[in-house]
């Protein structure tokens, strides 16, 4: 758990992922689309992959990955990015950790 908190504090907006996700890919991509750049972490390619994704699950992400987290605080999985995207709130998040600018 300290490393997944570590790699989520680093930037204002994080997400963990697999290379073999067809979710995660569509989350970076609507984050690319609202003008942020995440640190991506895709948890298939890191050493500690397995430990991470076991610690994402603690904070109640299953599936485990993507896991998304904006200012340092874990914001939720692909369902949650999704309904804040629709509500609009997605954005303003986004503005308010400064992870994009408008």
């Amino acid at each position: 758990m300290d490393r997944v908190n570590y790699l989520a504090s680093k930037r204002a907006a994080v997400i963990f992922t697999k290379s073999t996700c067809c979710m995660c890919h569509s989350i970076k991509a609507l984050f690319y689309e609202l003008g942020a750049s995440p640190a991506i972490h895709e948890l298939d390619a890191e050493a500690s992959g397995r430990e991470m994704e076991w610690a994402l699950r603690g904070l109640g992400c299953n599936p485990s990955v993507p896991a998304v987290f904006i200012g340092g605080k874990f914001f939720g999985s692909a369902k949650d990015v999704i309904s804040s995207h629709v509500d609009g709130s997605l954005k303003q998040r986004l503005i308010d950790a400064r992870a994009i600018w408008f």
